[in-house]
């Protein structure tokens, strides 16, 4: 078996997520459109992925499909080892819960709800007591360094804090596989650099696999890998080949 290492030259483990042969078409009237057409790929515990190309490519149904949010027309989502493409959507979404966390590019945080109150809320749901949801997510927040931040509502953080936000809340129930959406398109350079450092230390750490969407060439070329979408396909570059 080949033997996959990051940029750091950290063995990955074992799959977290195989796409295979995932074909989706949707139709407009008279128009077929096919989105999906065969696409295949892997990903492994601790590294990160860029998923590139242009609005319209499919990137959006593919994070879509790999997060069981859609069904394939045909082909595999395996997670973890367990076929979850035709699952029912009760399976699904326990798998969701357990195995995956999102991120999208604007937070979604709940307005009414403190920094640790959201970050806490995805862990009250999976039945941890309410003392070890605000202990997790005192953790989180302070890694990412809103440790003075905990008690602010999403309206008092800065657009960059609130992100920091939304990834602690990702991770809040330790999953396995990451699924980001361009989750640093909402803020400015600096800030979306350092918010970026941030996210992929936290991957290499938790020894989480990311697929994330991105139109900022400089940041996917940062990753252990990059992923085209391109005629339905994805088609595997070299990061250095972005720069």
């Amino acid at each position: 078996m080949q033997d996959f290492t990051s940029e750091r030259g950290e063995p990955f483990e074992t799959a977290v997520l195989q796409l295979v042969d995932l074909r989706r078409t949707f139709h407009q009237g008279s128009r077929r459109i096919d989105v999906l057409s065969g696409a295949s790929a892997v990903l492994r515990g601790g590294e990160a992925v860029a998923l590139v190309g242009p609005s319209g490519a499919g990137k959006s149904t593919l994070l879509h499909v790999a997060g069981l949010l859609e069904t394939p027309d045909s082909g595999q989502v395996i997670v973890s080892g367990h076929d979850c493409a035709r699952m029912n959507d009760d399976a699904r979404t326990r798998v969701r819960r357990a195995q995956m966390g999102f991120i999208y590019q604007f937070h979604q945080l709940l307005p009414e709800f403190s920094a640790v109150e959201n970050v806490a809320m995805p862990q009250l749901i999976q039945g941890r007591s309410k003392r070890e949801a605000h202990a997790r997510a005192t953790e989180l927040l302070t890694s990412l360094g809103l440790g003075d931040r905990l008690e602010h509502r999403p309206a008092e953080l800065s657009g960059g804090e609130q992100q920091r936000t939304a990834i602690a809340r990702a991770l809040a129930n330790t999953p396995r596989l990451l699924l980001a959406d361009e989750p640093t398109g909402n803020l400015d350079p600096r800030t979306a650099d350092v918010v970026f450092e941030e996210f992929i230390e936290l991957i290499r750490v938790k020894r989480v696999a990311a697929l994330i969407a991105t139109h900022n060439l400089e940041l996917a070329a940062r990753m252990d890998r990059v992923l085209r979408m391109e005629g339905g396909q994805l088609i595997e570059l070299e990061p250095q080949s972005l720069t």
